[in-house]
């Protein structure tokens, strides 16, 4: 492979862009139509030490997509149908790997991309957007890759340029459990720090001792039901939650900036998922939560 396309220049896509282009790897962004004409400035990544890199990467348009050779889609998970449409011109032989948050919107991906091999990535590296093009690699974290479709099942060896950019990538032919430990994570952090306009830090204030306990055990719950015999214990689950929110202190969540910037958030494929398969588990933080996100979206 010569060039890894991104798209979604948000943070997280941008860190990955940035690690990859460390190891010399090209990298390319795959960008809307808004941005056509513009001028596009190097992308400028603060790393964990804090020194600034400048990463050169090409601009990349919708006619360009039959030039993809592997696409990452890093899009809001409400954007992804739309934006893969938008590349009526993607070989179905180009390996799509679905980075977003929350889940969904895999068998409509499926469905919109029959033949092309899909995959989904789990992330937990720290990323925050400063401002165009300027950001910032606040924290470390684990990746793992795994298909989505028997198509996705050949792809296995994209883990070693990502392993070696990244420090740490895995094979998982369960990807769903990775996708939902890593959902739970959010489904607890997200709603929470919205809803109070919070950094994460904040989170572990004693004012919030009794919602978090209780979303902990609401989320716990289902996606423990849903792990089945690959569930983690309650405790696991609950030193996981409290390390990341550690870590990771100092950032404001995804979903707390799309708030404040008067742009929908991704409530329906994080929290709507733990409501739509809590079937007879009470729910009723996350309810509340969910209802008070979409409100103030409207």
């Amino acid at each position: 492979m010569t060039e890894w396309t991104i798209l979604g220049a948000g943070a997280l896509g941008c860190v990955i862009a940035g690690q990859l282009h460390q190891k010399g790897e090209r990298v390319g962004f795959m960008l809307s139509e808004r941005h056509r004409g513009h001028f596009h400035p190097n992308l400028d990544l603060i790393t964990l030490s804090g020194r600034h890199q400048l990463i050169q990467s090409q601009p990349r348009f919708p006619e360009h997509a039959r030039n993809v050779e592997c696409l990452l889609v890093f899009t809001k998970a409400y954007h992804v149908l739309d934006a893969l449409k938008e590349l009526q011109h993607l070989p179905k032989t180009t390996p799509v790997i679905l980075f977003n948050n929350g889940m969904g919107i895999t068998e409509q991906v499926k469905a919109l991309l029959p033949d092309n091999p899909l995959l989904a990535g789990v992330c937990s590296h720290g990323a925050m957007k400063e401002q165009d093009w300027l950001v910032r690699h606040t924290g470390k974290g684990e990746t793992w890759l795994g298909p989505l479709n028997e198509a996705g099942k050949a792809w296995s060896h994209l883990v070693k340029p990502l392993a070696c950019a990244l420090e740490h990538c895995e094979w998982s032919d369960d990807i769903a459990l990775h996708q939902r430990r890593k959902l739970a994570i959010n489904a607890v952090m997200n709603p929470l720090t919205a809803h109070h306009n919070v950094t994460n830090g904040q989170l572990l204030e004693p004012r919030f001792n009794d919602v978090l306990e209780q979303l902990n055990d609401e989320v716990y719950q289902v996606i423990s039901r849903l792990d089945g015999s690959e569930a983690e214990t309650k405790d696991a689950f609950r030193r996981r939650l409290h390390k990341v929110i550690e870590l990771t202190a100092t950032n404001h969540s995804s979903m707390q900036q799309d708030l404040i910037h008067g742009r929908a958030t991704e409530i329906d494929y994080i929290t709507g998922f733990i409501l739509e398969h809590a079937n007879d588990i009470p729910v009723p933080v996350s309810q509340q939560l969910y209802d008070e996100i979409k409100r103030r979206e409207a």
